[in-house]
């Protein structure tokens, strides 16, 4: 069903060819409805000018004042040498601060006609700085009142009214915009409600055209208040029936039910482990296994902080899916990742792992790896392995995906670090299976809850959050290695402490540091006045290592790990680090998932506030992974006022990955998070919180769920039809479908 045809006017049959342009290429508007939809920032009281304290350097900025003087000077330059040039200044305010604003050249002859002293104006413009004084260079304004019989209409319709301020762009300002919606207003009247009456009328909510008419031409803070929590609903309520769909079609999928057997390889494995599962490992295997008996594919997201058990949970699901006839696939994100996986899989199951060897178990099976840069004949046989049934358990990079690859039953799909993987890839190994496989999907970056009602939506979610017993404290501290470089001098002394006590230690860098990575540093090198710790090229593993082998560290085993080493070489590395031959691993973020040392106990971050805080969070999870203390130490020479100390003052001070995700979250914008989980799809949220509106998501899914069971095709509620087609267009239709 097409959406309403007054909307779906093309703006520039409305507007003109000329705004439309700018609309289109500034602010991805095309449509009546996309204009409906690009809601005021704020709203300004008439006569209120933003506070003058407030003001941002170098950001184009709208505000509303009174004049309180204008002066024309004429002044002498190269373009006007006998003293005929002219300046205008005009000084606004609000009664509470003033601002300058200057004029030049013929460009001072309307603006001196038209801003007398006591008018009231719009003005908007770029804040720059003029003899220590704050000023607007040749702002474009907006006289605040009517000429002749439309002037008391005019005055009337200013007086008190909340003047709308709209995300601008330099080459249409917020008047503009507001110029144009009020041309499309009348329209809003044909917007067809995508909410059902009895979820309206049951939470008080105003009617869609309405509510468009409130967020654009409010005349109390009522209505704005009114018309924000309807279309906030909106926003929740048709993302969630878009996902109740997908979760309600998946439930209708075939699959083959896998049970496994009382006295098969799991019941073996459970019997010879060393220690006993925790309580959160128990639950949220039940909840898997329960998932897998059914004849529907289990879609589950399986959520656990660094080191909480996460693969022991997905190595039991692929155990029971094998006693049970079927195969497990473990798709991992990297070369370095698939073949540590790969290499503790086999050391856990150990002769469960043998399978068809002599010495295997009674009940055991084939466990092969298949990567990319395998030999010929190694690939060979494990595509046989696969082929035949051989191998009940594969562990592999993408190279898992390639047409080649046939499997005799996949039972069971397992993600490994889903962030890290397109849609497509995910979809192109499910479609191995001959009915739909099962699928789990891991994540070692929490993710609030509310986040994962929204992108991961279709897949229900269990979390692991306790640690096993034997993990260990992890100590984090931010090294200001600008304001206090003895401190920096502190951090090697500890990591060859902790060397002398017999540990190892990992020192992790932004940058690899041959030519390839200096071309790419430059280019993108920020210039931020934050400080020259940001000017400067992100430390590299190259210099580093070199640096503290014939420097701090001299006479320690030191080694390098970076993404484009040869594969053969990676694994040499790694096995030496993992074996105790190598005393300090310094490394890119190739280590920063899965990798498993327990007798690693120090990691240094290098330049840690070029990292995020969830990756900041992933690395130090590989520290503290045995029975000895963790330590990690964060390096950063960025001043302590700046926002990233204070983001790695919080990384420091809790060990918590869900408040974290919420820090990262608050400090990113949402269509950040939303934006890269959706396949780049340009946020749909223009008014919803994620993280502020947890209870309106929350609410919404459960509103959504109901709605889809009674109505899967929604034949009852067109205008949800309608806005589902909005929203879905087709990459997000597909994205939605391969997830």
């Amino acid at each position: 069903m097409d959406l309403v045809p007054v909307l779906e006017e093309p703006l520039k049959k409305v507007l003109g060819p000329a705004t439309a342009k700018v609309m289109a290429e500034h602010l991805g508007l095309h449509t009546v409805g996309d204009l409906l939809h690009h809601y005021p920032r704020r709203y300004e009281e008439r006569g209120q000018l933003t506070h003058l304290a407030d003001l941002p350097m170098d950001e184009h900025v709208t505000v509303v004042a009174q004049v309180a003087d204008a002066r024309l000077h004429t002044f002498a330059s190269s373009r006007a040498p006998r003293g005929k040039g002219q300046r205008l200044e005009v000084t606004i305010t609000d009664g509470s601060g003033r601002l300058q604003l200057v004029f030049f050249g013929n460009g001072v002859h309307k603006p001196h006609k038209d801003l007398l002293p006591g008018t009231r104006a719009m003005f908007s413009g770029k804040v720059s700085v003029f003899n220590h004084r704050l000023q607007l260079a040749h702002p474009a304004y907006e006289l605040l009142r009517g000429d002749g019989d439309e002037a008391a209409e005019s005055v009337d319709s200013w007086a008190g009214a909340l003047i709308p301020i709209y995300p601008a762009t330099a080459k249409l300002e917020s008047w503009k915009i507001a110029k144009s919606v009020q041309t499309v207003l009348p329209s809003a009247q044909e917007a067809v409600d995508p909410l059902p009456d009895s979820l309206r009328d049951g939470r008080g909510l105003v009617t869609l055209p309405e509510a468009l008419l409130k967020i654009h031409r409010p005349h109390t803070k009522a209505d704005i208040h009114g018309a924000r929590a309807r279309l906030k609903w909106d926003e929740a309520f048709v993302l969630q029936v878009a996902l109740a769909r997908r979760r309600h079609a998946d439930a209708q999928l075939p699959a083959v039910a896998r049970v496994a057997r009382a006295d098969g390889m799991l019941t073996a494995f459970d019997a010879k482990l060393p220690f006993t599962l925790t309580e959160g490992q128990q639950k949220v295997s039940k909840e898997i296994f329960d998932d897998l008996a059914t004849e529907h594919p289990m879609h589950r997201l399986l959520q656990g902080e660094v080191g909480s058990g996460k693969t022991m949970v997905a190595l039991r699901a692929m155990l029971a899916v094998v006693d049970a006839g079927g195969q497990a696939a473990m798709l991992a994100p990297t070369e370095v990742l698939a073949q540590q996986h790969h290499r503790s899989v086999t050391e856990m199951m150990g002769e469960l792992a043998e399978g068809g060897m002599l010495g295997g178990a009674e009940h055991s099976t084939k466990v092969v790896l298949l990567t990319g840069s395998m030999g010929a004949a190694a690939r060979r046989q494990a595509l046989l392995d696969l082929v035949t049934g051989e191998a009940g358990i594969v562990i592999g990079t993408h190279a898992l995906i390639e047409d080649k690859v046939q499997f005799h039953d996949l039972g069971l799909v397992v993600v490994d670090e889903q962030h890290r993987f397109g849609v497509e890839q995910r979809d192109a190994l499910r479609g191995k299976g001959k009915q739909p496989p099962h699928l789990l999907v891991m994540t070692a970056t929490p993710i609030p809850r509310t986040v994962a009602m929204t992108v991961f939506g279709d897949l229900e979610t269990s979390v692991l959050d306790q640690l096993p017993a034997g993990r260990s404290p992890i100590a984090s501290h931010v090294v200001p290695a600008a304001d206090k470089p003895h401190f920096l001098a502190r951090a090697w002394e500890r990591v060859r402490e902790e060397v002398e006590n017999g540990h190892q230690a990992y020192v992790v860098c932004p940058r690899i540091g041959d030519d390839v990575d200096d071309a790419d540093a430059k280019k993108t090198k920020k210039k931020s006045p934050e400080d020259e710790a940001e000017k400067r090229p992100p430390l590299a593993v190259l210099d580093i290592a070199d640096h503290l082998a014939q420097g701090p560290l001299r006479g320690l085993k030191v080694e390098i790990l970076h993404g484009r080493m040869q594969p053969d070489d990676k694994d040499a590395v790694m096995r030496r680090f993992a074996a105790g031959e190598t005393d300090v691993l310094v490394a890119t973020t190739v280590i920063e998932v899965g990798v498993n040392v327990p007798n690693a106990t120090a990691m240094v971050i290098m330049d840690a506030d070029r990292f995020g805080v969830s990756q900041l969070h992933q690395l130090r999870g590989r520290v503290g992974r045995g029975s000895a203390a963790g330590l990690c130490l964060l390096v950063t020479e960025m001043p302590e006022a700046s926002a990233a100390r204070q983001r790695l003052n919080a990384v420091a001070s809790t060990l918590d990955g869900f408040e974290l995700s919420r820090i990262d979250l608050e400090q990113r914008r949402e269509g950040d998070v939303l934006g890269q989980a959706q396949s780049g799809v340009r946020s749909s949220l223009r008014m919803l919180a994620v993280i502020d509106d947890e209870e309106i998501i929350a609410e919404a899914r459960e509103e959504a769920t109901a709605v889809v069971v009674a109505d899967p095709a929604l034949e009852q509620l067109p205008g949800l039809r309608t806005a589902l087609d909005a929203l879905l267009d087709e990459e997000r239709e597909q994205y939605l479908e391969k997830g």
